[in-house]
């Protein structure tokens, strides 16, 4: 049975993903701070492993991994997930607890987890694995007012080419999806704000459209890989934007 961690499985992108693999009979380790929304997302599934974890708490993450590595034997795909939006707002007036916040979920955690699978990839047998960090459109192309989300993702867009490259010896093929106006549970209350408002909401995709190019990457043979892949609503304001 292969198998895949996926971070921030609790909602939104990460449940998505999660929830795809399990109906495809892949062993799912579920990683979030809420035990409860991941037991929903579980339903009782044998192959679902419930890891409650704070993905900023390096022994936190250590200790998931080595509970779902004790339970599977094996770690195929880490889908690097688990994030955070801060508030939009001019530099200057951003505080400063949100940016160490962004810093610690965005760039730190994902740094923890990729630490983490790297290391039982690169020393498991057969060697090898699959590490796709959710980027964003974000990481190659900013919105007003994004400093500290904009920054860290591109900060993950370093850390993939820097995985991409480290793991080559080791069988070890990273990526990055970079997705934009998934319907979430979070951008269908933007969507409602907006209308609520009298203002046009953003063009929007369904959030299984995402699940399903996640499941296309983790699916490739070790000696092929998607280093990068956009997939996002056609209408949104991405190329040109600023």
């Amino acid at each position: 049975m292969k198998t895949i961690l996926v971070t921030g499985a609790s909602g939104g992108i990460g449940r998505a993903v999660a929830e795809k693999f399990l109906t495809e009979g892949w062993a799912v380790g579920l990683v979030a701070r809420r035990e409860a929304a991941l037991a929903d997302v579980a339903q009782n599934q044998p192959n679902a492993h419930i890891l409650p974890c704070d993905v900023t708490d390096p022994r936190a993450v250590d200790q998931a991994f080595a509970e779902f590595m004790s339970a599977t034997g094996h770690l195929d795909c880490l889908f690097n997930n688990a994030g955070i939006f801060t508030p939009a707002a001019p530099i200057d007036e951003i505080p400063v607890d949100d940016w160490f916040d962004a810093v610690n979920v965005n760039l730190t955690g994902m740094f923890l987890c990729a630490r983490a699978a790297f290391g039982y990839m690169r020393h498991q047998d057969p060697q090898g694995g699959r590490i796709i960090n959710n980027g964003s459109v974000s990481a190659h192309t900013p919105r007003e007012g994004s400093a500290t989300y904009t920054t860290t993702k591109h900060g993950v867009t370093g850390l993939t080419k820097t995985l991409a490259l480290d793991g080559r010896p080791f069988q070890i093929a990273a990526g990055q999806i970079d997705i934009g106006n998934a319907e979430t549970d979070m951008l269908r209350e933007i969507k409602d704000r907006a209308v609520a408002a009298g203002d046009q909401p953003p063009p929007t995709m369904e959030v299984s459209h995402v699940s399903d190019a996640v499941w296309n990457m983790a699916n490739l043979p070790l000696h092929a890989n998607t280093l990068f892949q956009t997939i996002m609503a056609t209408q949104m304001p991405y190329v040109g934007r600023g």
